[in-house]
């Protein structure tokens, strides 16, 4: 692994607090790969052999059954993912394949379960981004359940121009079929959302989109921080 992406994992909350005698045990064993588009890095089922980190790209976690199949969640840099599974030593709940052409670090799980063992500022940081992964599931299963497809979509643009810096116009980062999975709708669904969602100022071309009244969205989509706001 180059020392140049050694500052970035660093300054993840994970490690951030780590001991540095805890980093180094962690980044004797690390390596990293970039892997081309389509690739499955992890299989559903399969032991938690590592805890995985994107550096460059981006990794669709997915689950499939009796012949249909969702996306959970997209991971960017620079974050981890799978770490319930690696603490526990457990099987992987989700399967994983690269969006894009994809950089990333591998951390034994036996390494990482080691320094969690003994190291107690390393313990308090994985029991927090677990408590942040677990609202996040949350925030989710609460947008699914309590929300048309329509609102759903409108919130995810929020969203999405939130992470944008407000900026009325950005390109969303994913393709339009897993941004259906993701809230649960079909193609079909997000086609017809899209069109719904006109009336409210939303222009939605390729990957581009232009919110021409952001107030007019909001009233519509209703965001709560208690769905919406990841700080909360």
């Amino acid at each position: 692994m180059r020392q140049s992406d050694v500052p970035e994992i660093r300054a993840l909350d994970l490690f951030h607090d780590l001991a540095e005698s805890s980093f180094e045990a962690l980044m004797r064993g690390a390596y990293l790969q970039t892997f081309p588009p389509g690739v499955d890095l992890i299989v559903e089922g399969d032991p938690a052999d590592f805890l995985h980190i994107v550096l460059e790209g981006s990794v669709e976690l997915f689950a499939a059954w009796n012949r249909r199949d969702t996306t959970l969640a997209i991971v960017r840099p620079v974050e981890s993912f799978i770490l319930a599974a690696t603490i526990r030593d457990a099987p992987y709940l989700m399967s994983a394949r690269t969006s894009e052409k994809t950089r990333l670090v591998l951390l034994p799980s036996s390494d990482v379960r080691g320094v969690f063992s003994t190291d107690a500022e390393f313990a308090r940081a994985v029991v927090a981004e677990l408590a942040q992964g677990y609202r996040s599931v949350v925030k989710h299963a609460k947008d699914i359940k309590l929300r048309s497809s329509v609102e759903r979509l409108g919130n995810y643009l929020l969203r999405q121009c939130d992470q944008a810096g407000g900026a009325a116009e950005f390109d969303l980062k994913s393709e339009k079929r897993k941004i259906a999975s993701y809230l649960g709708m079909t193609p079909e669904n997000m086609s017809r959302a899209i069109r719904a969602l006109q009336a409210y100022g939303v222009e939605i071309n390729g990957q581009s989109v232009t919110l021409r009244s952001r107030q007019d969205l909001e009233r519509f989509a209703k965001p709560s921080p208690w769905i919406d706001d990841p700080d909360k």
